[in-house]
């Protein structure tokens, strides 16, 4: 049975949704979710659906704090809507075992600061014809790792920013979860 550790920083639909889809695998178990803020909506998801939950500093989590209790409870950390750079010495620790989600094709409208609203604002504003999701690897550099999966859709000329933000959580809750347990499935 492989492990899941899930980091979150606001309202956890998606992380409620990856726990959810793996409640009753025999493979894969969402072990822990922990938030960097103590008030997220996560942590109360989490907890209604029965899953341990914590909250964390910033001093936590740049120490050994946060890293070592990784190293106890995880084969594979998610990131859902997490909004801090992962350290080093937890890219380190688990190579090619941090997946994240971005709601855009990456590399565009990538990199620090663009999240949610920002990049749809973005896509809208630049006349994008098409937008996404891309699944990928966490490496040392904001949405730069290896990509492991992208989904396109068409952005119509009427499409506001908050439309695409609709058609962008379809697509995360259709192929999030799948494309955890692929990975997870493939590379042990």
């Amino acid at each position: 049975m492989k492990r899941i550790v899930i980091l979150a920083s606001g309202s956890g639909t998606n992380a409620e949704n990856i726990i959810l889809y793996f409640h009753n695998s025999v493979d894969i178990n969402v072990e822990l979710v922990l938030s960097n803020k103590k008030d997220a909506k996560v942590l109360e998801r989490a907890n209604r659906l029965g899953i341990k939950c914590e909250s964390f500093n910033r001093g936590d989590f740049n120490s050994d704090k946060i890293l070592d209790l990784l190293k106890k409870k995880a084969d594979y950390i998610i990131l859902a809507g997490f909004l801090w750079k992962i350290p080093e010495s937890i890219i380190t620790a688990f190579p090619n075992k941090i997946i994240n989600i971005h709601p855009a094709l990456l590399p565009k409208y990538g990199g620090k600061g663009m999240y949610g609203m920002y990049v749809h604002n973005a896509v809208v504003k630049n006349k994008e014809l098409e937008s996404g999701i891309t699944i990928h690897y966490v490496n040392e550099n904001y949405d730069e790792g290896a990509i492991i999966f992208q989904k396109k859709f068409e952005v119509l000329p009427m499409d506001t920013a908050e439309d695409i933000a609709k058609k962008i959580h379809t697509l995360e809750y259709e192929n999030f979860p799948k494309i955890i347990e692929k990975v997870i499935l493939e590379n042990g």
